[in-house]
């Protein structure tokens, strides 16, 4: 099974029969104790962790629980349940909670999990033998640049290329692997319509033809012309430009209808009204506020949706969770105060807020898909008796934001991102996420798309072909 790298929060319980505690400090006491745990490295284990389905404990956490300071009267406070968690964690090293033939210390050093039996460390020698084509195991360029033209220009190398690729000298060789990789990146396949860059966008943008709207394949119903979004967002990945504007971006990009396919940046295109000083990304365009948005007062599933899409935290799987005090207030009175449901809505809500005056659908066509700083009091007063006192301020990862915008800068420039980002090409170049084995390759590359190769995509898959992971047969 894939190990987790994500930027993802895990929630540790103690339990009556009958009330479940949740306990925010578990991500955090859980690092400190294993800083070096590929798990913690840019991010917090995941609910799943310690937990089969919410509140129900795992083997491993079952385990856990067993250890934390059983005398003790429940529920822990907080303070309490920080304190005992890392005796608890020591208690628990040398069992094998999932019995798999690996210790519980042994998984958490590995980044594999200790309630999953088929999540195991994969250290074993190389069993390649001998090749007479490639270094197996090994990185091998013969191998790398042909696989590069397949996952890259969509086809297959000549057979003539080939030859007097082999001729050259090993530093003319990673040249040429540059040099092809760059023409593969501007070719229709990568980032023309529909190209790879489209494909990854799916999941971000989640178009749907009937209610498509612009001038091309339009739809019966025409909400709006998601292939803005898929402008901006290929725009982002290619030419060095800086990955985080699909989520900052305050202009607008077109594409060229024809082939070679081009985007340029622009600041007004027909059917999109969101002002210039609100602009944030694909977060406010038409499509974004037409199908995320809709009808809804408080936008809780345009929150949850640019999570999930940009930063690969999805807080229905318990993903990503930072409780705020005194949270969720309820303002819409869904009854998201339910015990069952603060768990997740203690950070749903306050994400949403600044989403607040960013309208969807509702009202005339003056006011549609565009921003409204009245929007809540205008359209929605009715709804309920404190629907009104909505803010606009909110939390992303436990820190405040005064707006969407700020949200948008916060998420953009977050570790989560960068792992999303990067991820994404992982698995669309390897078929999977990173194994505890690759992790260390997988975590230079998103450290150093924030750092070194300043958000460049481009920078970033140049390096990500010289891994091991990528090149080894």
């Amino acid at each position: 099974m894939p190990v987790r790298f994500r930027h993802i929060t895990m929630v540790l319980s103690v339990s009556l029969a009958s009330a479940v505690w949740a306990k925010p400090p578990g991500p955090s006491t859980f690092c400190a104790k294993y800083p070096t745990s590929p798990t913690c490295t840019g991010g917090q284990p995941a609910c799943t962790y310690c937990h089969s389905s919410p509140p129900t404990r795992n083997a491993f956490g079952l385990s856990v629980e067993a250890a934390l300071v059983p005398s003790a009267m429940r529920p822990l406070s907080d303070a309490d349940f920080q304190a005992s968690l890392p005796g608890a964690l020591s208690a628990v090293e040398r069992l094998d909670s999932d019995g798999d033939g690996v210790t519980n210390l042994v998984e958490i050093q590995k980044g594999t999990l200790p309630a999953e039996a088929l999540s195991v460390p994969r250290d074993v020698p190389c069993g390649g033998g001998g090749n007479p084509r490639y270094s197996v195991c090994k990185y091998d360029t013969n191998y790398v640049v042909k696989k590069l033209v397949v996952d890259f220009c969509g086809g297959n190398a000549k057979y003539e290329d080939l030859e007097v690729f082999r001729a050259l000298t090993p530093a003319a060789q990673v040249a040429r692997i540059d040099e092809v990789l760059d023409y593969c990146m501007g070719t229709e396949f990568w980032r023309g319509k529909n190209g790879q860059l489209w494909q990854l966008a799916h999941r971000k943008v989640r178009p749907v033809g009937t209610l498509k709207g612009g001038p091309e394949d339009t739809g019966i119903v025409q909400l709006g012309d998601y292939y803005d979004d898929y402008a901006l967002f290929t725009y982002s990945q290619i030419d060095d430009h800086d990955a985080r504007e699909v989520l900052t971006a305050d202009y607008f990009v077109v594409r060229s209808k024809t082939p070679p396919t081009t985007y340029t940046k622009s600041l007004l295109i027909p059917f999109q009204a969101v002002d210039f000083a609100h602009r944030s990304g694909n977060l406010t365009t038409a499509w974004s506020l037409a199908y995320f948005t809709m009808f809804t007062a408080l936008p809780r599933n345009a929150a949850s949706q640019a999570y999930r899409g940009y930063l690969g935290l999805d807080i229905a799987k318990q993903e990503g969770l930072y409780a705020v005090a005194n949270e969720p207030r309820d303002y819409d009175a869904k009854g998201v105060t339910q015990p069952l449901c603060t768990q997740c809505h203690a950070t749903l809500d306050p994400l949403s807020y600044p989403f607040r005056n960013y309208n969807g659908i509702s009202g005339s066509d003056q006011q549609v898909l565009r921003y409204l700083p009245t929007r809540i009091e205008t359209l929605f007063a009715n709804q309920a008796s404190t629907i009104t006192q909505i803010p606009e301020q909110g939390y992303i990862f436990g820190q405040k934001v005064n707006d969407l915008k700020q949200w948008a800068q916060v998420a953009a420039n977050s570790d989560a991102f960068a792992v999303a980002t990067v991820t994404d090409y992982w698995k669309l170049l390897m078929g999977a996420p990173p194994t505890a084995e690759q992790n260390a390759e997988f975590v230079g590359l998103w450290q150093r798309l924030k750092t070194t190769n300043s958000y460049s995509v481009k920078k970033m898959l140049h390096e990500l072909v010289r891994t091991e992971a990528y090149g080894a047969p």
